[in-house]
């Protein structure tokens, strides 16, 4: 996202004037009556309207006012994090002890599962490590959800974290204790969006796995507002991704495979912003892809952000990066599948007006990755969703508030779209 659009547009709204909102971000007039056309022509509005000698907030700009105030201030949240906690450089070590159970009902489960790391029920987790559990005995059917629970016997302010999960976790406050054994709801006062700590859930079955590999699209994200964030809430728990989707698609049809999701928000194919978005995808392709228990396949929908997030990136570039996913996931003798960019144009973060380039480079990157041979198959998620009446956007139907992220409905047309043969090629591992 351009964020000095984004913090013109918060200044623009909350001084409604044009050298106010320029003393505010620190550049000149000039600059700020550039970044207001740029605004208008995007919303279609004039935003700040004159009336006397000042001016009004358009309709639209009163309803955009809050959104925009409530972004920007996540916005500075994220960065606050980071230089307070960077999982990858940081030196603290985190001692924990941890249960496994069905949730039943919020924050309350079935019975606890204790969990062991090489027989002890305690674990300290070296700095920017990941450490794996013993087997837990544990049986549950597809979809059930399951409670972890986590103790961290020393206060800490910042842990490695999936920030938006769509999926409701309960937390305790300072001091409280203990409480992994605990099944009551009774106790856990905080609820968060986003997963903490845990990365992932190794399952014994006899079923194939599928990886689908990308960004917020793939993770399943659901824009509040048309700047994005914050995340809308009201799709938290519905378990409706297109990777979810897909599973559904898979179990009806009889077909022993399991969809992986390994999408991260705001990731980029080639680079990244330093901020929540993990590592790139070319760095991360082994460990979160090809090395997941089971996979015998994956399906990579990743570039969009590339285009609209990092200036400079040409169409070349992202499909020289999918050759080097090819070539790595034949080499380990998976599958792979490519996926077309789903349409933005219209959109704040990713779209034109933030990033003029982006729908002409989409077009030329959609168009190689439909002609290529070298990947085994291409899933066509561009023609799935966008409007026949306007391809460079998404169907309204299928568009979340931003015009970026697909709502429910596109993540099941887009579940929908993918071939269940081409998935049923991958062999067994």
């Amino acid at each position: 996202m351009d964020l000095n659009l984004l913090l013109a547009l918060d200044a623009l709204l909350q001084h409604r004037s044009v050298s106010k909102a320029a003393r505010q971000t620190g550049v000149g007039q000039p600059a700020m009556s550039a970044s207001l056309a740029r605004l208008r022509r995007h919303f279609g509005d004039e935003l700040l309207a004159r009336a006397g000698n000042r001016y009004r907030l358009t309709p639209l700009a009163a309803e955009l006012r809050e959104r925009t105030r409530m972004a920007v201030t996540g916005v500075e949240r994220v960065f606050d994090a980071r230089r307070g906690f960077d999982p990858a450089s940081s030196t603290r070590e985190f001692s924990l002890m941890v249960t496994i159970a069905p949730q039943s009902r919020r924050a309350a489960t079935g019975a606890q599962v204790p969990l062991t790391f090489r027989g002890s029920a305690s674990v300290t987790v070296p700095a920017g490590q990941d450490v794996v559990s013993d087997p837990a005995a544990l049986a549950f059917a597809a979809f059930t959800p399951l409670a972890v629970s986590v103790f961290l016997p020393q206060s800490t302010q910042a842990v490695t974290k999936h920030w938006n999960a769509n999926a409701t976790s309960y937390y305790s406050g300072s001091g409280s204790g203990d409480l992994t054994a605990r099944t009551a709801a009774d106790g856990f006062t905080g609820k968060t969006l986003s997963w903490l700590l845990v990365t992932g859930l190794d399952v014994r079955s006899d079923a194939r796995a599928v990886v689908a590999f990308g960004d917020s699209i793939t993770d399943g994200f659901v824009g509040g507002s048309p700047l994005s964030i914050p995340a809308d809430a009201s799709v938290a728990d519905k378990n409706g991704r297109y990777p979810d989707q897909l599973q559904r698609r898979l179990d009806a049809a009889g077909l022993s495979i399991a969809v992986v999701n390994a999408g991260i928000g705001s990731n980029q194919l080639l680079g990244g912003l330093g901020l929540m978005d993990g590592p790139s995808g070319l760095s991360r392709f082994q460990k979160d892809a090809l090395d997941i228990p089971g996979a015998t396949g994956v399906l990579v929908l990743e570039g969009i952000n590339d285009l609209g997030l990092h200036p400079g990136v040409t169409p070349d570039q992202i499909q020289d990066g999918y050759t080097r996913l090819i070539t790595e996931a034949h080499t380990a003798g998976k599958k792979i599948w490519l996926a077309t960019l789903t349409p933005a144009a219209n959109s704040i973060i990713d779209g034109t007006a933030t990033a003029p380039d982006s729908e002409r480079y989409r077009q030329q990157i959609n168009a190689w990755i439909r002609n290529q041979t070298l990947a085994d198959g291409v899933v066509d998620f561009d023609a799935a969703v966008r409007d026949p009446a306007a391809p460079s956007q998404l169907l309204p139907a299928y568009a979340g508030p931003d015009n970026l992220h697909p709502n429910l409905a596109g993540y099941t047309k887009m579940a929908d779209a993918v071939p269940l043969g081409l998935l049923n090629t991958a062999a067994c591992p």
